[in-house]
């Protein structure tokens, strides 16, 4: 049967053939555009949808904490970032407050930013190992 809507048929084929590290960048664009969606609810006074979107970009930052490898040092650190980014989120869906929004929004765009880097570095490096037959 097919899909009524082509765009969510795009959307859930785009992550079910993503490699791993792609998908973290799903992660991260989909929880800056819940954080904005929970801003643009507050400006207008539409509290249930700031919280509808703050409670989704909880749930992507809760993903991406269970997914991440405890084994490598890293990940403790960034266990911990992920859970400040956690509380203030529900601090800032308790108090209205914009400002820990744009905290939070700043702190993801940064983490997404440094993903998209890596990702393209390690691209690189299997470019390059493939065409010197490493």
């Amino acid at each position: 049967m097919a899909s009524a809507n082509p765009y969510q048929t795009y959307q859930q084929n785009a992550v079910t053939t993503a490699a791993p590290g792609e998908l973290t960048l799903m992660l991260y664009n989909g929880c800056l555009k819940f954080i904005n969606l929970a801003k643009v609810g507050l400006e207008k006074n539409k509290i249930e949808e700031k919280n509808t979107n703050i409670q989704k970009a909880q749930n992507i930052v809760n993903e991406l904490m269970v997914t991440l490898n405890m084994e490598l040092p890293i990940s403790k650190n960034m266990m911990a970032l992920y859970d400040y980014l956690n509380r203030r989120l529900m601090e800032a869906n308790i108090k209205n407050d914009i400002d820990i929004l744009t905290e939070v929004e700043e702190m993801i765009k940064e983490f997404r930013d440094t993903w998209k880097q890596a990702i393209q570095l390690n691209r690189q490096h299997q470019h390059a190992a493939g065409s010197s037959g490493i």
